[in-house]
């Protein structure tokens, strides 16, 4: 751990506790300090907790971090920091740790001699943490002591009391969320597990642990390569440019800022950067990224133009220089601002010009000290501007020929009556025979039908210009309404719902996949405003006289077969949607009042990346790994 982050000296005792404000708001109204009482409220509870024991990391007085649900629901969180300060506050008459757990904004983080850089949002803490949990306990072990102390919603039942010997350092918080405030207090492993793994790729060095109690599942993170790590993880599965990330570390003069950049190239055509400030991930970007972009691009054009790749009037785009690359770009800093809709977009301008001028320096000697791989990079991007031209090419053709135009729908589009968008929806429907059957049978008003024809094209290994040469790719773009790519936008959409409604075999889940990467790809907005949905037709009908029953898994087919009994009982496998009539069709899958339909939701997009490169790509191992991993989560293959 270097010295970014260390205080000036150890003096972090009960006089650094400062107190700003009373706790009680917290119950009151938990939305303005958490977020939401949802499940992801709950789990940043988790957040609160873990982020100060990174803090103790920051400041090069931690290097263990433990994580453990148990079996009785609750959460406990340990570190080998310095402990909470157990002193008297002379001030207020009570022990640091009491007024951390009862204190909005009390702790280290508000004055001088505690921290330098902070990682959390608010600094609302423990005392926020306390003040929504049914019970609370802390444990501090500090000066050969270990000290303990309760609380009940926010309430301590009994002072700080020494509780045993002990030669450690450090800090345990276990506490059980309150069910009279969250919808629901069942922590999810997935959902934590993400969260530490990144902490332990933002901090190199670090050791995270969580266990699971509950299912006898625990995970050890350590990363000494730190977003080097991160970047080789994101790119698995991509064939690489470069044998190994470019890294770029470096600290401001007066010491209170560490810049750190990973990034690599691949040959594959989708930008991927992702920004954090203070290991808070900035979904919105913010003036780091702005940075970082700034001095991509100065740099590659610079020395395109030095090796004479670039002719003097030439210019590379920002979009060239940063096709197929992936990057992490974490900033820590003191005092950071956070704007945007969601408080994840940096905002201290001072950031950008500090960014860019550590990237000028160190990718720009890169550059120097390797050549070859210097010309593969600006090659890569000479590559990239001539498709972009090339695609550009071709949005202006589909334009002239009306392709793209809203106002021109695709012939084969069965359009709906109603106007207002937020009342529509289009379903995407595989082949012809059943985009007929769907015709028939929709509600003409609100229910739009846009049959395809086979599989689309895989745009995982597709740049733009070949994108828009496909013709149920344009139609889609068309009947959707909103553009595509950069030129995307949401609010110019056609319809609210867009379904994707194939059948419920091997071949159906494929178009289903391939549909959901073009949307991943060029329309991300869909699937972030939550417009795209899966249909859900039955796997089966059940007949016996005049009773009829649709199973949509094996497990429902299992238990209907079980209640209806076997003699007389006639068992049909649908195949395909075109094997149904238009009655069946409406009532099992397009009826409103009875259908059920998937939301596809990007509560993860690094995962998705993953996931998409892995199905979609170009490492046929890899898929293979991944196929004999999940195949036993496969009820009925087709073969």
């Amino acid at each position: 751990m270097d010295d970014l982050s260390k205080v000036e000296n150890n003096n972090y005792g009960a006089e650094q506790i400062t107190v700003l404000r009373g706790l009680e708001p917290v119950r009151k109204r938990p939305g303005m300090y958490i977020g939401s009482t949802d499940t992801h409220g709950l789990h940043h509870l988790i957040s609160e907790i873990v982020d100060n024991s990174i803090d103790e990391a920051l400041a090069g007085y931690c290097d263990t971090v433990s994580v453990v649900i148990n079996k009785d629901g609750s959460c406990s969180v340990q570190d080998n920091g310095r402990g909470i300060p157990t002193g008297i506050n002379k001030e207020e008459g009570k022990s640091a740790v009491e007024l951390v757990l009862t204190k909005l904004h009390a702790g280290g983080k508000f004055g001088d001699g505690g921290y330098k850089i902070s990682g959390g949002l608010h600094g609302v803490g423990l005392s926020c943490v306390n003040a929504l949990s049914e019970w609370l306990e802390v444990e501090v072990k500090q000066n050969g002591k270990i000290h303990k102390q309760t609380y009940n919603r926010g309430i301590p039942q009994r002072d700080l009391a020494v509780v045993g010997d002990t030669t450690e350092t450090g800090t345990k918080v276990t506490f059980m969320p309150d069910d009279t405030i969250f919808e629901t207090v069942v922590f999810d492993y997935d959902v934590i597990r993400k969260r530490l793994r990144e902490l332990a790729f933002l901090n190199k060095g670090i050791t995270i642990t969580i266990k699971d109690l509950r299912a006898g599942k625990e995970e050890t993170f350590h990363y000494e390569g730190g977003i080097v790590e991160f970047v080789n993880e994101l790119n698995e599965g991509k064939n690489t440019i470069l044998k190994k990330p470019i890294y770029i570390d470096f600290t401001s003069k007066d010491g209170t800022g560490e810049i750190e950049i990973a990034f690599q190239y691949n040959d594959g055509y989708n930008e991927i950067i992702h920004g954090y400030a203070n290991n808070i991930n900035t979904t919105e970007g913010g003036t780091h990224i702005e940075g970082f972009k700034k001095a991509l691009y100065k740099v590659i054009n610079d020395y395109g133009h030095k090796l004479k790749i670039l002719k003097d009037a030439d210019k590379l785009s920002g979009d060239d220089v940063r096709e197929g690359i992936t990057a992490v770009v974490s900033v820590k800093l003191q005092e950071p601002q956070f704007e945007g809709q969601t408080k994840t977009k940096l905002g201290n301008s001072y950031m950008s010009a500090e960014v860019s001028n550590a990237v000028v320096e160190h990718f720009g000697t890169y550059l120097e000290e390797n050549p070859d791989n210097a010309r593969s990079i600006i090659l890569r991007s000479v590559t990239a501007q001539k498709a972009r031209e090339a695609a550009q090419a071709a949005r202006s053709m589909a334009r002239r020929k009306g392709a793209l135009e809203s106002t021109t729908l695709p012939g084969k589009l069965a359009d709906c009556t109603e106007k207002d968008p937020k009342l529509c929806e289009i379903y995407i429907v595989e082949g012809d025979s059943a985009g007929g059957t769907a015709k028939q049978c929709r509600d003409r008003r609100f229910q739009a039908i846009l049959p395809l024809r086979g599989k689309i094209l895989n745009v995982e290994k597709a740049r733009l210009n070949h994108v828009l040469a496909n013709e149920e790719i344009k139609a889609m773009i068309t009947a959707f309404g909103g553009g595509v790519g950069q030129e995307f936008d949401p609010e110019k959409l056609r319809y609210d719902k867009i379904i994707c409604m194939t059948d419920a075999d091997v071949d159906g889940a494929h178009i289903r996949i391939l549909l959901l990467t073009f949307f991943y790809r060029y329309m991300p907005g869909l699937i972030e405003s939550g417009h795209v949905y899966s249909a859900m037709p039955p796997l089966y009908k059940l007949q016996k006289g005049k009773r009829v029953e649709y199973c949509y898994s094996e497990q429902e087919k299992a238990a209907k077969v079980q209640e209806m009994g076997t003699k007389g009982l006639d068992v049909q496998r649908y195949k395909g949607l075109g094997e149904m009539d238009k009655d069946q069709l409406w009532d099992t899958t397009m009826n409103p009042e009875h259908r059920g339909l998937i939301q596809i939701q990007m509560k993860d997009a690094i995962e998705a990346d993953k996931i998409f490169t892995l199905l979609m790509g170009d490492a046929p191992e890899l898929r293979r790994k991944f196929i004999e991993e999940n195949a036993k989560l496969v009820e009925d293959l087709d073969i």
